[in-house]
This record gives structure tokens, sequence and C-alpha cells, in this order.
């Protein structure tokens, strides 16, 4: 009989599928399949400081690498601790599997110490793939499953194993009644639309008089493509949060991000355009697309179920972005004239200078977005940029030009705070010979990246090169809820809710023997960069910010939302004055250009 045990044919078809790495936590219901990883010395077992930080590792490997992200837990509050991550997974359509460890079978049932209902649990999360192995023959089938559903719908997968079925001699199957034998191997197909539907969409198209592309994270791959379409209709392009890295924004077309947190320059290219191509998005933020009724629509994208999910469009084309945009360009005609395309040009300049205003506008002690644009002509072509959820993301959307082919990642859909510092130890580890850029905000840091910080500390000496850098804007304030407290409700700021504990992120990073660097000038902010940049191992740089700079959403939509924003400050009293002159000046800065 084999010495081989169940939980190295897991760890066996781990390495078939060509997975690197797996990250997570230890824990008796898991135990064996740790002590299988351990004997055969690949893939690289990653631990996490807490298996919310684990799943968010496995996200943010799956999206820098395109590859499927794993992630391992023990049974009972280890595998809950996923869920946060697996949603992230889920709802940005990205490919992970999870593996939980389970207790033994012949207990379950019993309310037995952690014992959870793992499947019902998983039922939503894992809605295309989740199954329990029962029996050690059944391993290759159901992991070969997961990982073939995950790549194939781009969805978390979980596989729950109890101890005892780890701990099985591996099986020999043969053909026999009862066993499916399966293969570790999946390949992507090529999707095109019919071509009557293409030649549809083109006629779509050529008609327009004013061009707008909605680009997500579909375009992935489709970067030319999308360019050389837009520079054949003469178009603006806008993309949505999750598709800002795919499209080159030094382009005079390129409007940047849309929605409550984009530029006006996309609001203007969407408010303004008569035809839309959608191209692999999914973005939420309807309410900043073209009313219905204003713009005739074209939609690409490989998922056939988010066809005319988010507006009402003429021509469906399911399919893969590049491939597509390719069959469509030949069918597609120049307008007759710029003038169009000259408005785009002109409202993206307007943007630009209106981003840099806002940034030199002063504030106490630091302009969060002066942080962010200083960055953005020192960001290295090689560097990997990793983003948390909170007013970090604003500033960023806004500030932030990445150089043409860096990868840009967060929590975008189901936007949770804390995924900033998983994600690029993820990107880091991918590709240990890139820098690292992570901007977070200290609410964030205090979630779950100061615990991560521990984890860079330990890993950095094996990194080809050991720049991480994480920015960490301090305002002490839970500043993207204030905001929309006083926009949304009309409430004012509730202390006990948004006030934040101080902490010394600059000198919490030199206890852990990493650089500290900590700006209240913002004077200094450009040489802080520099330092950082040039550091010979990971830095925390704490810029100490001020919670008063407005999240305004850009006009009209901005404009809207005055009197609520104000009803909010007014009765804060004295408290909400200066965040109401700020309010004011950056309306009037974006009323001034835009009218």
């Amino acid at each position: 009989m084999s010495d081989r045990l169940a939980a190295d044919l897991i760890v066996e078809r781990l390495r078939a599928w060509g997975v690197p790495r797996v990250f997570g936590y230890s824990g008796d219901g898991i135990n064996a399949v740790m002590g299988a990883l351990r004997r055969a010395g690949e893939p690289e077992f990653v631990q996490a400081r807490h298996e919310e930080a684990a799943a968010f590792m496995a996200v943010g490997h799956a999206k820098y690498t395109g590859g499927v992200g794993v992630a391992l837990s023990t049974q009972g509050p280890g595998a809950v601790h996923l869920l946060t991550g697996l949603y992230d997974a889920k709802l940005d359509g990205v490919p992970v599997v999870a593996i939980m460890g389970q207790q033994e079978r012949s207990v379950l049932g019993a309310e037995y110490q952690q014992e959870v209902d793992l499947l019902t649990l998983a039922r939503d999360v894992a809605a295309q793939f989740a199954q329990t192995v029962t029996t050690a023959e059944q391993l290759p089938l159901v992991l070969d499953r997961a990982f073939r559903t995950a790549l194939a719908t781009r969805s978390p997968a979980v596989v729950v194993l109890p101890h005892d079925v780890q701990q099985e001699p591996a099986p020999e199957t043969e053909q026999e009644h009862g066993v499916v034998n399966t293969a570790p191997t999946w390949r992507p197909g090529r999707l095109v639309p019919q071509e009557e539907d293409l030649r549809a969409a083109a006629d779509v198209l050529n008609a327009g008089r004013r061009v707008a592309l909605l680009v997500g994270q579909g375009a992935r791959t489709a970067r030319e493509e999308v360019a050389a379409v837009a520079e054949k209709l003469g178009a603006g392009v806008a993309t949505s949060l999750l598709g800002k890295p795919w499209v080159d924004e030094s382009r005079p077309w390129a409007a940047g991000v849309m929605g409550h947190l984009g530029t006006t320059a996309s609001a203007f290219v969407l408010g303004n355009c008569d035809t839309l191509l959608m191209v692999g998005t999914n973005d939420p933020w309807t309410e900043y697309y073209p009313p219905p009724g204003q713009a005739r629509a074209v939609q690409i994208d490989l998922d056939g179920r988010r066809l005319g999910d988010r507006y009402p469009i003429e021509v469906a084309l399911p399919g893969d972005a590049a491939a597509t945009l390719r069959a469509l360009l030949p069918m597609l005609d120049e307008p007759a004239d710029r003038a169009w395309r000259e408005q785009v040009e002109s409202a993206v300049r307007s943007w630009r200078e209106l981003a840099a205003e806002r940034a030199a506008t002063p504030a106490e002690p630091v302009n969060p977005e002066r942080m962010v644009a200083e960055l953005s002509p020192r960001l290295p072509a090689d560097a990997q940029v990793a983003v948390d959820v909170g007013s970090v993301t604003y500033w960023y959307a806004r500030q932030l030009r990445l150089p043409d082919g860096v990868p840009a990642h967060l929590s975008s859909t189901l936007a949770s705070m804390g995924c900033s510092l998983p994600y690029g130890l993820a990107a880091k580890l991918a590709a240990p010979e890139r820098p690292v850029v992570a901007l977070t905000g200290d609410g964030a840091m205090q979630m779950l990246g100061i615990n991560e910080l521990v984890t860079v500390a330990h890993r950095w000496r094996s990194w080809a090169d050991p720049r991480f850098l994480v920015c960490v804007l301090v305002n002490r304030e839970l500043a993207e809820v204030t905001w929309e407290q006083r926009e949304m409700e009309g409430d004012p700021r509730f202390d006990a809710s948004q006030s934040l504990p101080d902490f010394p992120y600059a000198g919490y990073a030199e206890l852990l023997g990493l650089t500290g660097i900590r700006v209240e000038d913002p004077g200094e902010l450009g040489a802080a960069w520099d330092r950082a940049l040039a550091a010979d191992r990971p830095v925390v740089l704490e810029v100490r910010t001020d919670p008063d700079v407005p999240l305004l959403p850009p006009f009209p939509a901005g404009r809207a939302k005055l009197d609520t924003f104000r009803a909010g400050l007014d009765q804060e009293g004295p408290a909400g004055e200066r965040a109401r002159r700020l309010l004011d000046t950056y309306a009037d800065q974006e009323a001034r250009r835009n009218g």
C-alpha cells in the first residue's frame, strides 16, 4: 500500500493546475493538507495574519496574474473568515478556489466543536460550484471541476474537505462504476459574435454623431483595440473603476473614470453622447449612464448574462472584447467631421486643469489629492498598484495617471476596506522584481493593514526588488462615510461613529525594521515620494491629510447634491465651517470651468 495520503493527492492536483502559491492559515481541520504541502515543498504556502486577508491575497493573485487564486482555511471560524474575500471575487468576477477544512464525517450533525454547515455558508458566494468531498476517490473530480468552474465562470468555487478524508490513503482509481476520472486542464475558447450582429452594431455606431465608449475590466486584453476603435469613430472613452488600468489615460480622448468618484470629462462624455459602446463593463453606477433614450447602445461582453443588464441596448455582442473589436473595426466609418472629438478633447483638458487646481487647493495640513498627484509623474513604469476602499479610492480614480501597462486593483464592486495590503502582497509575490505601491486610508489600515505589514516585514528580504510602498492617508476619520452621511442623508458628522484613534504608522514601520516617513507639510510630498521610491526596504509613508476635503461628485450630479451636503454641514455649526468653505471652493472651481 502506498504511503501517500489523500492530502498528498490534493497537493499534487494543485501542482497539476499550475498553482504557484496558496494563501491561508493553519488549524487542525486542515492539518493533513498542511503536512502534504510541507512534504511536497510546492506550491508555496503563504501565511497571512488572518483568513480574510488570505482570501484577499487569493483574489489579488487572480487579478494581477490572470490565474486562479487559491485560499486555504481550517474548519469553522477559519472558513467563515474567508467569506469577505470570496464575495470580492464573486462581485468583481475573478477565479478563486477556496479549500476549507471540516470536522470528521462521523461527527457532522452533532453540533460538534467548530462544526459549521459550510455548504450552506457557501451556497450564495460559490453558487457555481461548492462541494464536500466524501471519499478520497472523489478528490480529483471535485478539484478539477472547482478549477474549471472558477475559470469558466470567473467566480469563486469552494471545496470542503473533512479531516478524515484528508487522512485516507491516496486511491489508485481505475475504470469502474461510480468512479469518474478527470483531467486537470482547461483552456478558454475564442468567442466572436455572428457576422450579422457585428454589421448591426456597426450600423448603430456609424449612424452616431457623438459616440462614447464605456470600458470595463473585460477590456483587459483589448487596450490596442479600444484605442483603434476610439480613433476610428472619433469617440470619447470613459472607464469603470475596474476598467481604469486598461485604457491609456494619456490619450486626449481618455475621459477617465465614470460615476460618483469619476471626472467631469467622463460626465460630459456620457451626458452628451448619442451613441454608446459598452466594452466588458458591468458598472453599477447606472445613474451616471446616459439617460435611457438619449443614446443608442451596443454592448460587448464575454458573459451573455451581462448583455443588456445595465442599459437598454440595441445590439448585443457576446464575445471576447479584443477579438470582437478587431472583427468590428473594418466595418466602422470615420465621422464626417471632428466636432464631437474636439468637444471631448476640450472636456478632457478642462478636467486635467481642474484636477491640478484641486490638488493645489490649500488644506490642513495636506490635501490628499496632492498626495496622489505628486505620485503620478514618479510612478515607476514597472510598478504594480494596490488601492484600498474609502476616500483614497476617489483620489486614485481622479488623480493617479497610470503609466501604460501598470496594473492597479482594488475591491471595486464589494468595496471592502482592508484589501490593499493583501492585494499588494499577492502582486509582489507574483512578481518580486517589480515595485509595489499600496494606497490606503487609516481606517482600512487599522482594519487589516497594520497586521499584514507584519507579513511584509517577514518576507521582504527575499524579494529581488525590496520596494513595497504603503502610503497611508491619515485624517483620523472615516471620511468617505462622513461625506456620505452629509450627501445622502443631509445629516451632520457623527463623531462616535466617524472618529478614528490615532496611530504612529511610520513609527510602527520602524519598529518592524522597515522605513517610516511622516509628512505634514505639502511642500515635502515630492521629496518624500522620491525617498520612498529609492529606499532599500519597504516604506510606510504616513501623510497627515485633511478630512474636510470634499468628495464631490462631478457636475451636474454633484451640483444636485450640494443642498444636502450643506444641510448636513449646517447642523455641525462651527465644526463644519471649514468643510463648508472647501465644498464651496470645489463647487466654484467646477462651475467656473463647466458652467
